[in-house]
């Protein structure tokens, strides 16, 4: 993608959607990055359907531990992975309690030393929660990333490296949910929807797909 293509590339997607959000759902900070933890793997769909019976019963660190393991399974048993998400979350719910006042902190350092929370987690809840501009680079925004030529990589790290570098500021909050939105709806992984995406214009993709 030429850099004289970015700043409409996203003008345009900022027009469309103006406030951006994760659709994943949570009322508070723990919530959020209980919800990013379990995702690995998973769709935000669902996560929000074990979540809305998990969070009503337990919501803070000393919930999840007292329902202990096999509850917290019972509760998450739909998502995949979910033996291994429920000890990284119970493991991750001790941590907060002993060392953190049951408070997620707000550096890379902190959350990146949880269980289960990696890169990828901590840049969702840094941005999310916190409104720090990062980049959260899941599949979505690594294949649109390379697709349109606007972060060419052939890591997630290196994608987004490039994105930081590329985006302008005034898009770098927001960036992560239009791109991901983007890949999700319309720039597919199987076919792209290039007859109905709204930045074709700017995306070096070729060829275009044709409406079917």
């Amino acid at each position: 993608m030429k850099k004289e293509h970015i700043e409409p590339f996203f003008a345009t997607l900022k027009a469309a959607n103006p406030q951006p959000n994760t659709e994943l759902e949570y009322t508070s900070v723990f919530e959020l990055l209980t919800a990013v933890l379990l995702s690995a793997q998973a769709t935000d769909v669902g996560v929000n359907k074990a979540t809305r019976k998990l969070f009503p019963v337990a919501n803070t660190p000393q919930q999840i531990l007292d329902l202990g393991l096999e509850g917290l399974e019972r509760y998450i048993q739909t998502i995949g992975l979910y033996r291994s998400k429920a000890r990284h979350l119970m493991e991750t719910c001790r941590i907060l309690v002993e060392q953190h006042h049951s408070v997620v902190p707000r550096t890379r350092e902190a959350l990146e030393a949880l269980p289960g929370v990696g890169r990828k987690t901590a840049n969702v809840v840094l941005n999310v929660a916190f409104g720090e501009p990062t980049m959260a680079v899941d599949t979505h925004i690594f294949r649109v990333g390379n697709r349109t030529g606007l972060a060419p990589g052939k890591t997630p790290y290196e994608v987004e490296m490039k994105l930081m570098q590329r985006i302008p500021p005034e898009y770098l909050v927001d960036a992560h949910h239009w791109l991901i939105l983007h890949g999700r709806y319309v720039c597919q992984a199987r076919k792209p929807l290039c007859w109905q995406c709204a930045v074709s214009d700017y995306c070096s993709f070729k060829p275009k797909t044709a409406k079917p």
